[in-house]
Parts: C-alpha cells; sequence; structure tokens
C-alpha cells in the first residue's frame, strides 16, 4: 500500500534520531527472518555487493532467501535542504507527488499498481534527505523495480494532485494547532534554535510558504536534487544480485545527475546564554516544552557513551526526567530527551508538557535534573542496567529485511561503515563510568547555556517564562514556525 504523508508524519522525520536506527521502513509480517545476524557480541550487518553506475548511483543488494520478500530503501541527498528560502516544504510536497502518478500510471493507477500485489510504498522527507521505502513480494521485484524506476525518473507532477496535496498540508498544519502539540513544536524549536541555519528550515513547510509553491518549483527542486548521482539504494531480500543489478542499470542507468552540488550544511555550534521563545496558545490549558542546545552529529565517536547517557536522562521509562516528572511529582504525563543527530550536530532537548499552573515547577524540575546529572554523572548499578537497556533494544530495530535495507543506506549517508552496528554491543560493554560521565559533560548543555521553547497560554505564563531568559513572543496563529524578527534561514 502506499503511505499517505500525513503533517504529523512530516513532522516526525524532524524528530527522528538517525541513531541507534533511522527510518525503519515498512515492517516484514510477522514471523519473517532475521536479516541482521545475532552474535555473542550483538548483530551484524550482512556484507552487502556494492554495484556504482556510470552516473552515480550507488546500488548496495543483500540476498536473503528465507522469505519471499524484497525490501528496499532509497536515499537521495538534499531533503528540504535544497528548497530556497521561502519555498519550505518543497521538498515533502515533492516527494508526495512521486507517489501521485509516475510513468504510464496516474495517481489512482499507481496506488492500485501497489495495492494489488499486497506492496508498500511510501516517501519520508527528512532535512537532509528524500527516503523512498518499500516491500513487495519476490515475485514482484520486476513491478517494484518499475515503480521506483518510474517515481525517480518519470514522475507526472500533476497539475491537480499538487493543488490538492498543497491544499491539505495547509489545513493539516492549522488542524495540528488545535490537537496534541508535541507534534509541533519540534519545528518551532528548529526554527527558533537555527534560525540563521538551515537546519531551522521546517521539513513540512508553513501555511506562509505551501501556497505559494507551484508545479515550477517542484520541476525545479526534481531538476537540481532529484539526480542518480544522489542516490543510495539498499535492496535486501529473495532475489539474485548479479540478476537484479543488471535489472536495476537498464532501469536507473539513463537517469541524468542533479543539476546543482548536493548542499553543504554549515558548521553548527551551541548557543551561549539563554533565550525563550513563548509561542501564544490563548485557549490552552497546557504548556508543552522544549529546552536544550546544540549535541552531536551522527558520526561522533562518543555516539555509544551518549546513547548511555540519554537513556539514563530521558530514553526509557525510568530514565531521570521521567522519574522526576511524572513518576514522583505528577506534574506530567511524561518527559525525555531526544538527540537529533545530521550531518552536523542537531538539537539535544528535554521535552515535556504540564498543566498551564505547574508550568515553572515543572521546567525548574526538568533543568534541576540536568544540572544534578551533569554534576554526578551515574553509579555503576544505573550504568549496568542502562547497558543492558540498549543491547536489549538494538537487535529489534534490525530484524527484517527492510529495516536492514534501510540501515545499510543510512550508514552510506553518513559516511559510516558496518562497524557502526557490528562493533555497537562491544562498544556498549566497553563504557566505563568515567567515560560516560565525560560525554555527558560534552554533549549535555550546560545549565547556563539553554534554549527554552514553551507553547501555551502567555498571559498566565509570561512572567514565568522571562525567569528563564530573554523571550521572544509569538502567536499559534502565526502562519510561520519562526517568529517575524528571527533572519532568513539561508
Amino acid at each position: 500500500m502506499i503511505a499517505p504523508l500525513s503533517w504529523k508524519a512530516v513532522l516526525g522525520a524532524v524528530l527522528l534520531s538517525a541513531f541507534p536506527s533511522a527510518a525503519q521502513g515498512p515492517a516484514a509480517p510477522p514471523g519473517a527472518a532475521a536479516a541482521a545476524k545475532p552474535s555473542s557480541q550483538g548483530v551484524t550487518l550482512p556484507k552487502a555487493t556494492a554495484v556504482t553506475l556510470k552516473n552515480g548511483a550507488k546500488l548496495l543488494l543483500v540476498e536473503r532467501r528465507e522469505l519471499p520478500l524484497v525490501a528496499f530503501s532509497a536515499w537521495l541527498r538534499g531533503g528540504a535542504l535544497g528548497a530556497p528560502a521561502g519555498k519550505e516544504g518543497l521538498a515533502a510536497l515533492t516527494g508526495e507527488l512521486l507517489q501521485k502518478g509516475a510513468g504510464s500510471r496516474d495517481a489512482r493507477q499507481f496506488a492500485e499498481a501497489v495495492d494489488s500485489v499486497g506492496g508498500s510504498l511510501e516517501v519520508t522527507p527528512s532535512l537532509e534527505a528524500l527516503v523512498i521505502n518499500g516491500q513487495f513480494m519476490s515475485r514482484d521485484t520486476g513491478l517494484m523495480v518499475e515503480l521506483l524506476s518510474d517515481m525517480l525518473t518519470r514522475p507526472r507532477f500533476a497539475q491537480d494532485e499538487l493543488e490538492k496535496l498543497r491544499e491539505r498540508r495547509v489545513s493539516e498544519i492549522a488542524a495540528a494547532k488545535d490537537a496534541d502539540l508535541r507534534a509541533l513544536i519540534g519545528a518551532y524549536f528548529q526554527a527558533f534554535h537555527f534560525a540563521s541555519h538551515p537546519y531551522g528550515a521546517p521539513v513540512g513547510g508553513t501555511e506562509a510558504s505551501l501556497p505559494g509553491l507551484t508545479r515550477e518549483d517542484v520541476l525545479a527542486y526534481t531538476k537540481n536534487h532529484l539526480g542518480a548521482d544522489r542516490l543510495i539504494l539498499s535492496v535486501v531480500g529473495d532475489f539474485d544480485s548479479k540478476a537484479l543489478a543488471a535489472k536495476l542499470e537498464a532501469a536507473l542507468g539513463g537517469w541524468a545527475r542533479a543539476a546543482s552540488p548536493a548542499p553543504e550544511v554549515p558548521a553548527t555550534a551551541p548557543f551561549k546564554g539563554r533565550r525563550v521563545l513563548l509561542v501564544d496558545k490563548p485557549d490552552a490549558t497546557q504548556t508543552y516544552f522544549w529546552i536544550g542546545n546544540t549535541g552531536i552529529a551522527r558520526g561522533d565517536p562518543d555516539r555509544v557513551a551518549a546513547e548511555l547517557a540519554r537513556t539514563v536522562f530521558g530514553g526509557r521509562f525510568t530514565s531521570l526526567l521521567n522519574t522526576e516528572l511524572r513518576v514522583k511529582s505528577g506534574l506530567s504525563y511524561g518527559a525525555n530527551s531526544t538527540f537529533l543527530q545530521y550531518s552536523r550536530p542537531g538539537p539535544v532537548v528535554i521535552a515535556s508538557y504540564t498543566k498551564t499552573e505547574s508550568t515553572g515547577r515543572a521546567i525548574d524540575m526538568a533543568v534541576d535534573v540536568l544540572t544534578r546529572y551533569r554534576k554526578t554523572g551515574m553509579d555503576d548499578a544505573t550504568l549496568a542496567s542502562a547497558q543492558a537497556y540498549v543491547l536489549g533494544q538494538f537487535p529489534p530495530r534490525l530484524e527484517t529485511g527492510a529495516q536492514v535495507a534501510s540501515k545499510l543506506s543510512e550508514l552510506a549517508f553518513y559516511g559510516l561503515d558496518s562497524s557502526d552496528v557490528d562493533d555497537f554491543a562491544r562498544a556498549v560493554t566497553a563504557t566505563s563510568r568515567e567515560g560516560v560521565r565525560a560525554v555527558i559533560q560534552r554533549t549535555l548543555p550546560a545549565p547556563e547555556d539553554l534554549t527554552f521553547v514553551l507553547i501555551g497560554k502567555a498571559s498566565a505564563i509570561r512572567d514565568v517564562a522571562r525567569k528563564y531568559g530573554t523571550v521572544t513572543e509569538m502567536k499559534i496563529s502565526d502562519k510561520r514556525f519562526a517568529p517575524p524578527s528571527a533572519p532568513a534561514k539561508r
């Protein structure tokens, strides 16, 4: 089936942490055999047959014959970073239009071609890439290659489909502002924290940018950023590698390279001092908040220790944040921490929400937990518990062919190799308490250097917000995620 790209899914793409797993792809049916192999040291990735086509497209092929399934994950470098200033959401709109008719099939016929064979196909936009994941029965591999090739090389970009998607996107943003604001606050945080950096661009666009996007914009984006040299395609499943490579070369070998160089991302750095964005939602009965700064990149050498540090701080139900804000105090239904990891360091944040009247107490408690954790680190028993938890959570992320295909493409995209998976368990068990403490100090922000984003009833929490730093205000009804005074994102 073709997965519709909801507004929440687009915003979720912003929140995807690339470590320890990125866009997983569609899950295999129950009973699917593991595609990555367990060992006494953890999980090892299967060795892929690598093929680079003359036009620059990179293919990674892994034969797995246990089940008659073939899964693929295609990563196209560029993503939202490739959209010009003022055209935010162009990459996401282009990605969804790829599914709305290609080659000889219009939107309905394309969807029926996928559904009629029980296949799955979805496009996920992110800051740095467009990701296409799919899974088909092995007998339908030819159709799979045809559909993927048509999407990439012969998209229709029908005007009526563009208009429907554009209108739906704007409506979904407006609806999200009246729903669970956890789906939106990440866009506000990144737009505010990275105001002068491309990472501040909202992946799904805004109510201001989307109505102005045209078919000509989509065609220009496609020419500049959807090219063979941007493609990393991993395929895992029941096929012969030599035969599939020949099919893919016949289908994609004539695809042109992108007309423009891939976007280069400037360095990011932590913000010094404190600042606050207060988004006024006058009818709110709760305050949603993110607190953080710039953290680490996907390829950071301390990423395993950082995952252990995050697990204890806010990465599981028994984490320090959730224990204090939910279990002990009852100030929130949930609190967590997230490391968003890209080619450059992305944000590390505390995320939670609370009743309007308890806003100050909840934020004070979150900052206090951060302060104490940076000061004391964790004891040996806590480290051992975190190691066991992380080791237990990792293998299920690499059980299916779809998950392994996604991981292979992700690693190639970020310039990493199989040791990222193969050595993960050894790195976890080898991490010391002193080592984790040093990583905590480096990767978690100091209490005096924090960006706060609060969405709630401004008249009730304005004085509270001022306690934490210089306050910038905007309204939830504003059509952008950044305050009007924010610099351009390019």
